[in-house]
């Protein structure tokens, strides 16, 4: 373990893989073979030597951070003589396009729900806050697809006070890829998880400050924790383009699917589609709003070619 020394005054410990997976402890594997392959993502194979070094380690520290959460939610309650309500814990999770947010965020849910002090653990991506491509087309930033205005961001905001009130029956909207779109018919219900864990691009952004001192909550306020998923921003736009070249293959040949007319690209013109769109809109997306608040987590992971964590960076308290 070491000081960043990024920065000489950097508020965060480092480690790296040897030495982050030595603080698994006695920590067991909690999942198998079939558990590790249904959480695999489209490109980035989840292994067993991979839960073991990083994430067993990170879902022993999160479960401390949730037990002292809990216990001072109750101390608090008892002092200001009010009923004990259930109170979930947020984690954030940050970062680019295609840097593996999502796989992240399956593997410490499952890993989480087998903690006894957090049976049930929810999950709920941001996709589903993005507006729908009718508005998008109407404001004309179809394009922009992904960055901070292209969110209902006060519709996030709602739903996480509503969760992190306690409030039962907490819906949010659901996006799918394979439509590139909100799903108007379609929710998620959130009722009083022990954890929730919410993953997406823009979470960390802070909002402007007001000139007159006016309280503007930001999203990363409800959390109680937060992730950064970080990687060279040339290997994100490789894995990228490989995982645009797999699904070419795949879901975009259903002629139903949003990006079928890519289905019929030559491989040479698909990957410089792929190409084309991860330098236009997300590789801007990630410079302009995303890697700027990668300092605001509080643990960093930072990942190599083969997708595999080999930094954890860790806010000191």
């Amino acid at each position: 373990m070491t000081t960043d020394q990024s920065s000489p005054i950097s508020p965060y410990l480092t480690f790296d893989k040897k030495e982050w997976a030595k603080l698994r402890a006695e920590t067991p594997m909690t999942l198998d073979a079939r558990d590790l392959e249904r959480l695999s993502g489209v490109i980035e194979r989840v292994s067993e030597q991979e839960v073991i070094e990083v994430y067993l380690p990170l879902s022993r520290l999160l479960n401390f951070y949730v037990g002292a959460s809990q216990a001072l939610h109750a101390a608090t309650s008892r002092f200001l003589g009010q009923s004990e309500n259930k109170t979930p814990f947020i984690i954030g999770i940050a970062g680019s396009v295609a840097v593996g947010k999502s796989t992240t965020a399956r593997v410490l849910q499952a890993l989480l729900s087998r903690w006894t002090n957090s049976p049930r653990v929810d999950l709920v991506p941001t996709d589903g806050f993005l507006l729908p491509n009718a508005v998008l087309e109407e404001r004309g930033i179809m394009n922009r697809k992904g960055f901070p205005e292209s969110f209902d961001t006060r519709a996030l905001l709602h739903f996480l006070a509503e969760v992190k009130a306690g409030r039962p029956q907490v819906k949010a909207p659901v996006y799918s890829h394979f439509h590139y779109d909100v799903l108007p018919d379609k929710t998620i219900t959130v009722d009083r998880p022990d954890i929730l864990i919410v993953e997406g691009l823009n979470l960390l952004q802070p909002a402007k400050l007001p000139s007159n001192g006016e309280a503007i909550p930001f999203v990363s306020d409800f959390f109680d924790f937060s992730i950064y998923i970080d990687a060279d921003p040339e290997l994100i736009g490789q894995w990228y383009v490989e995982r645009f070249m797999r699904l070419r293959k795949t879901a975009f040949r259903d002629p139903a699917a949003y990006f079928y007319r890519y289905s019929k690209l030559s491989d040479d013109e698909a990957q410089a589609t792929a190409r084309h769109i991860w330098e236009t809109i997300n590789l801007a997306n990630l410079k302009a709003n995303i890697l700027p608040t990668r300092q605001r987590a509080r643990l960093i992971l930072e990942k190599v070619q083969d997708h595999t964590v080999q930094t954890v960076h860790l806010r000191k308290i």
